[in-house]
């Protein structure tokens, strides 16, 4: 069932009974379905190949539909929930909202709260009755105790203890985020360990990126979400980068490849990973030179699926220049390199943005998927010239989702000191800074890859 908002004028029904179902519509006057229902009819069969109805039931059903039709999917709901407030909700019965969870995907403001005007504007003025109670009108910073904790309908169906507390919720993201940046890195030879904690910035790398910077006071980055307030670490203003597809590009780029199948019979013969498999051969095929080196001539614009940050366009497309006739398996991954290549290069460009508004980075801490790939990370190194710091916990989003849990519990007094105690420092790599002249030139490339796809769009879209 579903409709839209109706404009006032007169609306007709229409009903069509069909063997399974009765279906019914609300249609204008210009022909427009603005509403629809439908309702099950029964059957029976007496016996083999013999098939019954129900006049009584159909006419049932076909009331049923038209009722429907008059009070919408929209009328009868009583919330709309991001899904970490809906888990929230379903594990204690409480319609508090996080403040994560409408600063980043609402129009929440942590200082003025909703905005009339905007619901308003869209048509959708009806939020804003009872004192916004469809979409939250109770909204805690993440980490705070929810209600009485666990109800015992919960708590049965987890297998946990009733009344247990639960923490007003993290996007999975800015969990991961909160389960890295906060690590105290002592000893280990950072340039951050004196310096702020806004000096880092988090990278939680899997299907696609995203890229965690706070900051004391708001800064407004063009291309880059936020600035949100208390989003992820109370306190701290948050501005989110992204980059739509990294590890899913990773893929198509592999998995496209004409010598798939021999790197898949080869990797299993070794009881690799395929990218275990590419790195070792990358470490074969280099000879005397860095890695790094061997997509001189090969170079990848990442955005197969748009810009997400920077340049928040949606339009680009990805790009490859420097191809050649062969297919071998020495080229697949050289393509492979270039790739990873490409995701930190857009890394880096992110970053010049956020340093270009105000933010100071020094050291990315970084989790997620492709954090284990040793290839990934250091290429992150090289090309942004920063250290990069690994989690001792590789599934830094549930240390996040945990330190949640710790700050509900009563255990810690703030979650920046749970962020301190509970996360911790598994490995750094630092940046060969013996490359960077090589980095720079490819990203000057990398620059004008885009510059050159605008270029070629204006001429295609031209007069």
């Amino acid at each position: 069932m579903s409709a839209g908002k109706q404009e006032p004028g007169s609306y007709y029904v229409g009903v069509d009974v069909g063997t399974g179902s009765v279906r019914a519509a609300l249609v204008d006057q210009r022909g427009v379905l603005v509403a629809f229902a439908d309702q099950p009819i029964k059957k029976w069969e007496p016996q083999f190949n013999h098939h019954e109805q129900s006049s009584e039931d159909i006419w049932a059903a076909c009331c049923v539909a038209t009722k429907n039709l008059r009070e919408t999917c929209w009328d009868k709901a009583g919330h709309f929930f991001d899904l970490p407030d809906f888990l929230s909700w379903k594990a204690t019965g409480v319609t508090a909202r996080s403040l994560c969870s409408l600063v980043c995907k609402w129009t929440y403001s942590a200082d003025k709260g909703w905005d009339d005007s905007f619901w308003k504007m869209i048509g959708l003025e009806d939020l804003v009755a009872d004192n916004y109670s469809k979409i939250g009108n109770q909204v805690l910073p993440p980490g705070t105790s929810l209600g009485s904790g666990l109800t015992p309908e919960a708590a049965k169906e987890l297998g946990l203890p009733a009344g247990i507390a639960v923490a007003a919720s993290l996007i999975d993201a800015h969990a991961g985020g909160l389960g890295v940046i906060g690590a105290d890195v002592r000893g280990h030879g950072l340039v951050c360990e004196g310096q702020p904690v806004t000096s880092r910035l988090a990278v939680i790398c899997g299907t696609s990126s995203c890229h965690m910077g706070i900051s004391k006071d708001p800064i407004f980055v063009p291309g880059v979400w936020g600035p949100y307030f208390s989003a992820m670490v109370p306190g701290f203003w948050l501005n989110e980068g992204g980059q739509s597809v990294t590890g899913k590009l990773i893929d198509h780029m592999v998995q496209g490849h004409a010598a798939f199948p021999e790197l898949q019979a080869k990797a299993t013969a070794r009881c690799q990973s395929v990218y275990a498999y590419l790195n070792s051969h990358l470490d074969l095929i280099k000879k005397a030179q860095p890695v790094g080196f061997l997509t001189v001539d090969l170079h990848v614009w990442p955005d197969f699926h748009g810009n997400r940050s920077p340049l928040a366009d949606l339009t680009l497309k990805g790009m490859v220049t420097g191809l050649k006739l062969s297919q071998d398996l020495d080229d697949l991954a050289i393509l492979y390199l270039a790739t990873v290549q490409a995701i930190a290069f857009g890394t880096r460009f992110i970053i010049e943005a956020m340093e270009a508004a105000g933010h100071s980075i020094s050291t990315l801490f970084l989790c997620g998927g492709l954090s284990k790939n040793p290839l990934f990370v250091q290429m992150h190194a090289d090309i942004t010239g920063m250290p990069v710091v690994l989690s001792q916990e590789v599934e830094s989003v549930l240390v996040g989702a945990a330190i949640l849990g710790a700050c509900a519990s009563g255990d810690f007094t703030s979650v920046q000191e749970a962020m301190a105690r509970m996360s911790k420092v598994g490995k750094v790599v630092f940046p060969r800074h013996e490359d960077k002249t090589y980095y720079d030139k490819k990203y000057g490339v990398f620059l004008k890859l885009v510059e050159h796809q605008k270029e070629y769009s204006a001429i295609m879209n031209g007069d």
